[in-house]
């Protein structure tokens, strides 16, 4: 039985989708329910994109170490 667990997308797949979904709510002729969706769609990208900011930021201090601020 496969895995149904989803992958969580790259950081630039989810930027790249997020745009797309940004731009779409910006042009409108979506229905309620459709910006609904878009918009959780989008909350839930920027979320996979402000994760992968927070690693890289932790892993940038840790290579970094505490001497060099």
């Amino acid at each position: 039985m496969p895995d149904a667990t989803p992958v969580q997308p790259s950081y630039e797949e989810a930027r790249e989708e997020l745009i797309e979904v940004v731009r779409t709510l910006e042009a409108g002729g979506t229905t309620l329910e459709e910006s609904l969706a878009l918009w959780e769609r989008g909350e839930a990208l920027a979320k996979v994109c402000q994760e992968w900011l927070d690693g890289a930021r932790k892993r940038l201090d840790e290579a970094i170490g505490p001497d060099a601020g």
